[in-house]
């Protein structure tokens, strides 16, 4: 399966890695007091330069400690105003995992519970939402269609109820926990219960019950219309020309799928927040960090808005955003105690990639597949060959049965892209984790193996396939560099 919040993996203890990239050579960044943050400069300049991203911002933090927080680029292109660690960025889908803990608070409190019929709240959804929960929705598992199609009008207000009456009126995906796809429409329904539960708009019991204690001040609700210091402006290359992001009705900004204005300094602060449990409970994070498990017992790598996927077989808790000229990613490694940060205004922008090269800098057992090629086993087949074979006739191919009923066009369509003869493959190596405990859709994984499939014009896909132990593949991810 893909999707871009989730990567590669391998285990501890390895043989030494040929890193392909210079500034990777360097002795490990392991202990806080030897980091050389001049090495993630140059490596973050380096892919400023490389992506023509006009600004970034990142935080780096080893436990509670802030190893880097600063700004690069400008967050302003036409009055040069450079970027820094106060600089404000939309969230896109990253900010769901605050709606996720709004939620779990809420649950808290007593004031619903995770497997509670959506229904209850929702009478507009009676003759098509039956059998959907609030668990359902937080794990993207409720089966109800995406909003964002073609049939949908990103220059129309549309109130909160519409939303709610739009997404009523279309048939689902899929039963209830069947499988899982990704719904920012889930998301804004959460944000429409949690007015319904509560009687207040989430993002005003968002600023009052996580913002606010926490001190993160420079974090709020988008809003185009008020003035707020230090906001970055969005970008997008068209036809490679750099251009400003596009409208869209002011009411979309402010729904619970993703709709905050953000800084890494506040993010910093959240993710020592989360270090300690405060807001929300330690409990609530241990079932928001927990993979969900399907109708069939099988489980998927997604949690309450955290992807919970693995990187070189250690845990990455991460989720990233993209949304109006803006990307973003905030990945936590708990083996590691590390946190990386990235925020960008610009569409394009490959954030993941940067913040899980920024993790192997520091965390020599965690370097990304993009960056890394190291010796070790290898996959019967090439994965080039078993992405043709899955798009040629999937019954032929060495993948597990239930893999091979998670395929959908959109995946096939993914598949089929990475193969056209414009792509040049190159083997990054193969991860034993069968020690790990890693499993993929109710198969237990015993290599994770890597590959680069790079565009002539620059750039590229990582494609991580898990393996069983008879090297059948039970699930392929991936993300873009």
């Amino acid at each position: 399966m893909f999707c871009g919040t989730f990567g590669g993996c391998m285990t501890r203890g390895r043989c030494p890695l040929i890193v392909t990239l210079a500034v990777l050579l360097l002795p490990p960044l392991l202990a806080a007091q030897r980091i050389d943050t001049t090495a993630i400069n140059r490596y973050v300049r380096a892919e400023l330069e490389r992506q023509r991203i006009p600004g970034l911002s990142l935080a780096v933090l080893s436990g509670d400690r802030i190893l880097v927080s600063r700004g690069y680029g400008f967050a302003n292109v036409e009055l040069r105003v450079s970027a820094s660690d106060s600089t404000v960025y939309q969230s896109g889908s990253m900010g769901k995992q605050f709606t996720a803990a709004l939620v779990e608070m809420l649950v808290g409190q007593g004031r619903l519970r995770l497997d509670d019929p959506i229904v209850r709240w929702f009478p507009e959804g009676a003759s098509v939402w039956q059998g959907i929960t609030v668990r359902h929705l937080l794990t993207h598992t409720s089966g109800i269609a995406e909003y964002t199609d073609s049939t949908f009008d990103y220059r129309k207000d549309y109130t909160e109820d519409e939303l709610v009456k739009f997404a009523a009126s279309r048939p689902l995906d899929f039963k209830p926990g069947e499988r899982w796809s990704y719904s920012n429409t889930g998301y804004v329904l959460l944000g429409a219960l949690i007015r319904r539960v509560s009687g207040r708009f989430y993002g005003d019991l968002l600023r009052d019950s996580v913002f606010k204690p926490l001190g993160m001040n420079d974090s709020r609700i988008i809003s185009e219309a008020d003035i707020v210091p230090n906001r970055a402006d969005g970008y997008r290359l068209a036809d490679g020309v750099l251009k400003n992001q596009e409208w869209v009705a002011p009411m979309l900004n402010t729904t619970a799928d993703g709709a905050l204005y953000i800084t890494v300094r506040d993010l910093a602060k959240w993710a020592i927040a989360l270090n300690h449990g405060r807001v929300p409970s330690q409990a609530a994070l241990d079932t928001a960090w927990t993979p969900v498990r399907l109708n069939d017992g099988a489980t998927y790598p997604y949690g309450f808005g955290w992807a919970i996927f693995n990187q070189r077989g250690h845990p990455r808790i991460s989720h990233t955003g993209s949304w109006q000229g803006f990307k973003t990613v905030i990945a936590r490694y708990p083996d590691s105690h590390l946190t990386v940060i990235v925020l960008a205004n610009l569409a394009e922008a490959q954030v993941g990639a940067i913040a899980y090269g920024i993790a192997g800098m520091l965390d020599t057992t965690l370097a990304a597949p993009h960056l890394a090629t190291w010796t070790g086993a290898q996959p019967p087949a090439a994965i080039p060959s078993l992405l043709r074979d899955i798009v040629a006739n999937p019954d032929s191919a060495r993948i597990t049965p239930r893999f091979k009923q998670f395929l959908s066009p959109d995946l096939t369509d993914w598949y089929r892209g990475l193969t056209a003869s414009s792509r040049q493959w190159t083997f990054a190596g193969c991860d034993a984790v069968g020690q790990a405990g890693i499993a993929y859709l109710g198969t237990q994984i015993a290599y994770i193996c890597h590959a680069r499939s790079a565009r002539a014009s620059g750039g590229g896909t990582v494609v991580s396939v898990l393996y069983a132990s008879d090297w059948r593949a039970a699930g392929i991810e991936g993300y873009s560099y």
